[in-house]
């Protein structure tokens, strides 16, 4: 079952809210329907769709939705489960040699561990296991990089888009200059369009992609700390020696919250 970050959405919303504040002290409820324009909406939506086809084949295009999901989506801290993993199979590979290790990964969903203690396993010497599990590493640095570019070129051409649908509002405005009094509505009308990419680029795209940014960010030292576990029991390192050098990647906090636990099961 996928968990959903809700603080991401509630951002969202809070922002929106406070637009929709600000609007509604300033003009009261009325104010609203002057910011809603769809044919502006429609330039600044359509003419982000129409770039992003441009700069991206359809097969990047297919994940957007899923990869914007993403940035809803919790990423579990598994930080402590992973330490406590690689400390029981430092003891069994200690004990009983690597080959014993292959019964544990029918547990072991993490396919990015499992590769690891396989290679282990299969006698791949330290260094070569290090080169293969960082060129795993950097492939999926450079997969989340790709896919979180989709929505950081969202985030760059809203504005611009937003500017197109202004600078075509005063054309059509300059073209009806007769009527003093429509000169007021119709700008109006012609900046909407620089309203609405703007707050899309700084309310959505820029946001997601930053927290998808963040998370590729936490995998990445994740598994750089089973890169570490997995090369300790590969050299047959004592557990607590291995626990301590994999305790680094706990913040103090976590640590702290470590030791609590270790207590409350110790009695």
């Amino acid at each position: 079952m996928k968990r959903y970050d809700w603080i991401t959405p509630i951002g969202v919303i809070a922002g929106v809210l406070l637009v929709g504040l600000a609007i509604f002290w300033n003009s009261g409820r009325d104010g609203f329907a002057s910011f809603f324009h769809l044919p502006s909406l429609l330039i600044v939506l359509g003419g982000v769709f129409a770039a992003l086809l441009v700069t991206f084949p359809a097969s990047s295009l297919k994940r957007f939705g899923s990869v914007s999901l993403q940035s809803f989506r919790r990423s579990p801290d598994q930080i402590h489960e992973i330490v406590s993993l690689f400390v029981k199979l430092s003891e069994i590979a200690r004990r009983d040699g690597l080959l014993a290790l292959e019964k544990e990964m029918v547990g072991i969903k993490d396919p990015f561990i499992k590769k690891g203690i396989y290679l282990a396993i299969d006698g791949v010497e330290g260094d070569t296991m290090v080169d293969i599990l960082q060129a795993e590493l950097q492939s999926l640095e450079e997969r989340h990089k790709v896919n979180r570019r989709m929505l950081e070129k969202a985030g760059d051409y809203a504005p611009a888009w937003g500017m197109i649908g202004t600078l075509i509002g005063l054309v059509l405005m300059l073209q009806d200059l007769n009527d003093p009094a429509a000169i007021g509505p119709n700008m109006a009308i012609a900046l909407l369009t620089t309203f609405y990419g703007v707050l899309l680029a700084n309310l959505v795209f820029n946001p997601m992609a930053g927290r998808l940014a963040q998370k590729t960010e936490k995998e990445i030292f994740q598994k750089q700390m089973i890169i570490d576990g997995v090369i300790g029991v590969h050299h047959g390192q004592n557990p607590r020696v291995l626990e301590e050098q994999l305790s680094v990647y706990l913040s103090e906090q976590d640590r702290a919250k470590g030791e609590i636990q270790a207590e409350k099961a110790n009695g």
